[in-house]
């Protein structure tokens, strides 16, 4: 009675394998899919093997012959296992070894038991995940901290250095160079510190996602007026298209207008002369916003994923975080939509992000 509580508890089989008919019995059987896994007396061992995965197959088949012909004495293995007229997997873990030889030492009988270990399996999953997200933490943090010593340090020296001339400027003019040298470094440092803050409010669960019903286009001017100044010193031509059409989507305004924002900023670096358009068209109730450059472009190996990760740079001689597109992919998932690039090099990029219209 007490054994076989002990094996309910356990949820052990037990089986013996007897060698000169290469059959397996299974004498008690408390696993939890027992019913699926029911064997007659004296079942074949390849009707056994069959039952587990290719890629386990001849690792147990091979110790179980070392067994039956005494190579070895025991033996313990895990391996999955698919039900019969089942797509079910679970996870086994076997322990077995020699019962019972000839007078000449010949292998006759080998006992052993069969324990479910799927639970195991899944403890062990998680700490193995919770282990390479520890790991990942830890090398994204060395990564931003170089990263940011170096982006911080160049604008920073910038508006230290252009400060100790600007009392030694001879003209106006060059006065005036110095102190918009000094403004624009100002500018770089300001969004350095944006990126950072909006980076770690994400990664903090943000503030709550706000959605409202709002004008698409007057978004779209409020985001073109924004860089209007800075395309007018570069030369670079800032166009709005579809304004003669009204879309108002149900979403979060601030995050989308975000969004945007970090594309434009992309396409001003990487843009030096021709036109930087917003753009947006429907399509099956999913809203796709854009901002199209006739910049340098990106390697078409680069238009991937990736290229929305944290501290992926294309071009490292460009000022930045490599924060930006990641933000963006952040806040397009938390108003449930996506992002994604085209781009051909030397003829320019669409960076685009889609979110649901209502």
């Amino acid at each position: 009675m007490e054994y076989d509580l002990v094996m309910k508890v356990m949820k052990l089989a037990i089986w013996r394998i007897d060698v000169q008919s290469r059959t397996i019995t299974f004498e008690s059987d408390f696993r939890d899919v027992v019913g699926s896994f029911h064997f007659s007396p004296n079942t074949p061992l390849e009707e056994f093997y069959d039952l587990m995965l290719p890629q386990y197959r001849s690792r147990i088949q091979q110790a179980i012959k070392d067994l039956m012909e005494g190579r070895i004495d025991e033996a313990h293995e895990q391996f999955e296992v698919r039900l019969p007229h089942s797509e079910q997997v679970h996870w086994e873990e076997a322990y077995a070894t020699i019962e019972k030889r000839d007078k000449n030492g010949r292998t006759l009988v080998i006992v052993g038991t069969l324990m479910l270990i799927d639970h195991q399996k899944g403890i062990e999953r998680a700490l193995i995940e919770a282990r390479n997200q520890a790991e990942e933490s830890d090398r994204l943090k060395s990564a931003f901290l170089a990263n940011m010593s170096h982006e911080i340090r160049t604008p920073l020296n910038a508006i230290v250095g252009f400060s100790d001339v600007l009392s030694m400027a001879q003209s106006d003019d060059e006065r005036t160079e110095l102190v918009n040298l000094i403004k624009q470094n100002n500018v770089r440092l300001l969004r350095l510190f944006d990126d950072m803050l909006n980076m770690s409010k994400l990664e903090a669960g943000g503030e709550a996602v706000k959605k409202e019903r709002f004008d698409l286009n007057q978004l779209l001017m409020e985001v073109a007026d924004k860089f209007a100044d800075k395309s007018k010193e570069t030369g670079i031509k800032i166009e709005v298209e579809g304004l003669a059409n009204t879309v108002q989507p149900f979403s979060d305004r601030h995050r989308l207008g975000e969004i945007l924002n970090q594309y434009m900023d992309n396409a001003m670096k990487f843009t030096n002369e021709g036109v930087i358009t917003l753009g947006y068209h429907v399509n099956n109730g999913l809203l796709r916003v854009w901002v199209r450059d006739t910049g340098k472009g990106i390697p078409a190996s680069h238009c991937n994923d990736h290229l929305f990760e944290r501290f992926v740079k294309i071009d490292e001689f460009v000022p930045g975080t490599g924060l930006g597109l990641s933000i963006c992919r952040s806040l397009a998932i938390s108003i449930g939509g996506k992002v994604g690039v085209e781009s051909k090099q030397n003829v320019g990029s669409l960076f685009w992000v889609e979110i649901p219209l209502v």
